[in-house]
């Protein structure tokens, strides 16, 4: 008789997921895309893939996994990612990073030819839309520097709903107000009751699909990178490995921002520490006193 302990039940159909079938899951979702699933997660596991196995009708947890993993498309494992994730955003999160962002870095970069800057976890695109409000909001138009921003994310369902940006109103009710008429357009008929990024803010990101966790080359450097909110679901093996990577596009003196339930503590980052969830990478020559507070 198995043991009572190797069978986790699902309510809706009958379905069981076995510690076998819920590690063959675990090891594949970390190898793919650096997801965590430590145990205590099976839970989480039957919630969200239950939802697709009801809907491809498979039979069990494992000849699901064995369709994921024969699916040449790739597309199996994007919903699964998309199951298992969690694409909550929202504009402005995390105010006091977009603060210090206009009060000390804007100035500073006045006179910059060109503003490269890159948002690695874009989810649905809020992040992106708000860094590009905040850059047209505060940098002057005559003397401006050329904004590009990649906005990336693993989820083509997240990147789908980001390059629409086309957002419930209510979802912007906690804005400046001047944004709202010079950023957004109100949506009438259908779109009744949502807004859409005006063109003149759209055209300043470029959105792309992008796996962390995988080798990636971008064709220059950032002066400040977003990677917020996407580091709790890795192990810190991953963590380490996806900063090592982040940081390499990261251009001498340019900031890195994670997110404040996040920590780079006990990483190796050459990065020194500004303040809470912000970081900047030395420039060369510069005394190394950053290091030390880089490993708080």
């Amino acid at each position: 008789m198995r043991p009572a302990l190797d069978l986790l039940e699902v309510a809706e159909g009958g379905l069981t997921l076995s510690a076998a079938e819920f590690e063959l899951i675990r090891n594949l979702a970390r190898e793919r895309f650096g997801l965590d699933l430590r145990q205590g997660k099976e839970e989480l596991v039957k919630a969200r893939l239950g939802r697709l196995i009801r809907q491809g009708r498979f039979p069990s947890f494992r000849s699901y996994y064995e369709y994921v993993v024969s699916d040449r498309t790739g597309e199996a494992l994007v919903s699964m990612i998309d199951a298992l994730t969690t694409n909550y955003t929202s504009f402005r999160r995390e105010p006091a990073h977009f603060e210090f962002l206009v009060q000390h870095l804007l100035p500073a970069w006045r006179n910059r030819r060109s503003l490269r800057i890159w948002s690695a976890a874009c989810a649905s695109g809020e992040e992106p839309y708000t860094l590009a409000c905040t850059l047209l909001e505060h940098l002057p138009p005559s003397s401006s520097p050329e904004i590009h921003i990649l906005a990336t994310d693993i989820s083509t369902r997240a990147l789908s709903a980001a390059e629409r940006g086309i957002y419930p109103a209510e979802r912007l009710r906690d804005l400046p107000p001047v944004w709202l008429p010079r950023f957004f357009l109100r949506g009438h008929g259908s779109y009744e009751g949502h807004m859409k990024v005006k063109p003149e803010v759209r055209r300043l990101i470029e959105f792309g699909r992008l796996n962390l966790i995988e080798p990636f080359s971008h064709a220059e450097p950032f002066v400040l990178i977003f990677c917020r909110n996407v580091m709790i679901y890795f192990d810190r093996p991953v963590r380490q490995m996806v900063v090592e990577r982040v940081t390499s596009w990261l251009e001498p003196g340019g900031y890195l921002f994670v997110g404040h339930a996040e920590s780079l503590a006990g990483l190796k980052t050459g990065l020194e520490y500004v303040r809470p969830a912000v970081y900047r990478k030395p420039s060369p020559g510069e005394l190394p006193a950053g290091s030390r507070k880089g490993r708080r």
